[in-house]
C-alpha cells in the first residue's frame, strides 16, 4: 500500500495535535480539593512554599485546570509553570 505525502502530512499533524493537548490539559481539580492542592504544594516547594492561608486563597482563586497542574507537577519548576 502506497501513502501519498499529503497523508503522511495529515498524519503528523493528527499526532501533533494529540501530542500538545495531552501536555497542556490537565485533569481538572475542584475548589473542594484545595486542602490537597496545598498539601502538594508545600510538599513539593518545601521551605519556599508561601504561608498555607496565603496557598487556600490562591487556589480557591485559581481554576480548576491550574490547580489540576499543579497536582500534576512532581518538580518546583513545573510548580512555577502552573502559575
Amino acid at each position: 500500500m502506497k501513502v501519498e505525502p499529503s497523508k503522511y502530512f495529515l498524519i503528523a499533524l493528527f499526532v501533533s495535535i494529540l501530542l500538545f493537548q495531552g501536555c497542556s490539559s490537565y485533569a481538572p481539580v475542584s475548589v473542594s480539593q484545595c486542602v490537597e492542592v496545598v498539601k502538594h504544594t508545600k510538599k513539593m516547594l518545601g521551605r519556599m512554599a508561601p504561608k498555607r492561608k496565603r496557598m487556600m486563597v490562591d487556589c480557591k482563586k485559581a481554576t480548576d485546570e491550574a490547580r489540576g497542574c499543579i497536582m500534576a507537577a512532581t518538580t518546583k519548576i513545573q510548580i512555577a509553570h502552573c502559575v
